[in-house]
Formats: structure tokens, sequence, C-alpha cells
């Protein structure tokens, strides 16, 4: 029988699809509500299934902005024959989204043990939730948000490659939330942020997805309630996508920050009385 079922697939995929982009943390998110569905969120199998539904999320990504992605991969494929082709800002910035991906990949496979056990943890995710709000309030308060995509560089990418680690090792802390602060604070502005975190997240979310993938339907997950709660969080991340474009052009973070807070603290209670178990 299979750890989850077709409806609990289904709403794990809304909330996949609507947090994954959003700086709330989609893994914190998908962990509480697990819980609350009395889900063993450090099953081996419910582990790989939140992953492998990422994948839907990216899949939404991919479609949101092809022919960015399109103008990228193509401007990499000329650089790697036409020498003149690689003083263009496309080519460099495909090569930059691939070295910002090594340490995530490097980090990811060394903690995998450490992420699915100790870190795990529900009272990891509320710890990470509220202190990733101070985290952010403070980038979008230090953020001169003078600087626009063309204008970012190697480094950028690198450091904002690398603060997916953050959220890696605390779930709750989440992986938009830790790449838009890190573009914030180097003075990105709102828009160049939220989309170099779009594209960052492309190459790890779709490995991880893969690698899980054994998991989750080796170990107790059936494939309907895998295709379900990966297509529903396909449809559902889309429409994300696009509010939220459209919402940073115009607003600050401070929704997002007040909105974990009251999710971390809530938590915390739910916690401490027992009505959910870590």
């Amino acid at each position: 029988m299979s750890a989850i079922s077709i409806g609990q697939a289904a709403l794990l995929g809304v909330v996949e699809g609507v947090t994954e982009f959003l700086p709330v943390s989609s893994t914190g998110h998908l962990k509480i509500t697990e819980g609350l569905m009395h889900i063993p969120v450090d099953d081996t199998s419910v582990v790989g299934f939140t992953a492998v539904i990422q994948v839907g999320a990216i899949a939404a990504v991919l479609l949101y902005f092809f022919k960015d992605i399109r103008r990228i991969v193509s401007a990499w494929g000329r650089g790697l024959v036409n020498k003149q082709e690689r003083y263009h800002h496309d080519y460099k910035f495909a090569w930059w989204v691939i070295y910002a991906t090594i340490p995530i990949v490097v980090v990811g496979l060394a903690a995998k043990k450490l992420v699915e056990g100790p870190l795990g943890s529900l009272w990891v995710v509320a710890g990470s939730l509220i202190v990733g709000s101070g985290v952010m309030w403070a980038a979008d308060q230090m953020g001169r948000h003078k600087r626009g995509e063309d204008d970012t560089t190697f480094k950028d990418a690198v450091l904002v490659g690398c603060s997916q680690i953050l959220a890696l090792l605390f779930p709750g802390f989440s992986r938009s939330g830790a790449t838009m602060s890190t573009a914030l604070i180097l003075d990105l502005d709102r828009v160049a942020a939220t989309r170099l975190s779009f594209f960052l997240g492309i190459p790890a979310l779709t490995g991880a997805g893969l690698y899980e993938l054994k998991d989750a339907v080796g170990a107790g997950v059936g494939a309907v309630p895998l295709a379900v709660g990966t297509a529903v969080s396909f449809v559902v991340a889309y429409a994300s996508i696009a509010w939220l474009l459209k919402f940073v052009a115009k607003h600050s973070f401070n929704a997002f920050v007040i909105y974990r807070i009251v999710v971390g603290v809530g938590l915390l209670g739910l916690l401490a009385t027992g009505a959910l178990h870590a």
C-alpha cells in the first residue's frame, strides 16, 4: 500500500506549487502538512516523494522562462564552438549557473543522512523560518536595489548559488529566501534577485528530484500518487511564478517576513503542546 494516498499527494502538490518559489520554505510547509496528515516526515519514501514533486515546479519554471532559457542555452552552445561568442553575457551566465550549482551538489551528497535525519526535525523548521525571516528583512533593508539582471556577475551567481546550502541544511530557511536575500545584499533589485533565484534553482532542484526518484518509488510511494503530486505542483507553481514576479516589482518582502514569523511561532506552539510531533 502506498505511503501517500492520491488525495494526500494532490494536497502536497498544491503546497509544493505555491511555496517552492515563494521565500517561505516549501520544505518546511511540506513537512508541516505531512505532520498534520500523520505522514512520517523522516520516512525514506516520503523524503523522496517531496523531492520528486519539485520536478513539477521546475517544469513550470522551464515553461515560464522558456524563451530566456533557450536564448541562454543557445548562446552557451555557440560559445563552445565559436570563440567570439564567448564574450556574450548569456554564454558567461550559463557557465555561472553551472559553477554556482557545484557547492550545493557536493554538500547535498555529503550531508544527505544529516539532512534526512536530525536536521529534518520540525523544531529545526520552526527555528529556521523565524531566523530566515530576520535575514530576509535585513537584506531587503540593506540592499540598495540599484542593479538589474544585466548587471549580474560571476561573483553574484556563485555567492547566491552557495546560499542555497543554508536551505539544504536548515529546512525552513527557504532556498528562495536564502538566494533572494543574498542577491539583495549584493544590491540587485527585487525582480533581478527573484529571476536569478529561479535560474539557479533549475539544476539543483531537478538533480535532487531525479536523484530521489528511486527512493520515492522503490520504498513505498506508488507511481500514481507520485504522478498526481508532480502534475498538481506544475500547474500551481506556474501560477505562483507569474504572481510573484508581478508582486516583487511593486512591493517589498515584508509580507513574506511577517507570514514566516507567524508560521514559525505557530509551529513552535503546536510542537510545544504536543499537537504536532517533530
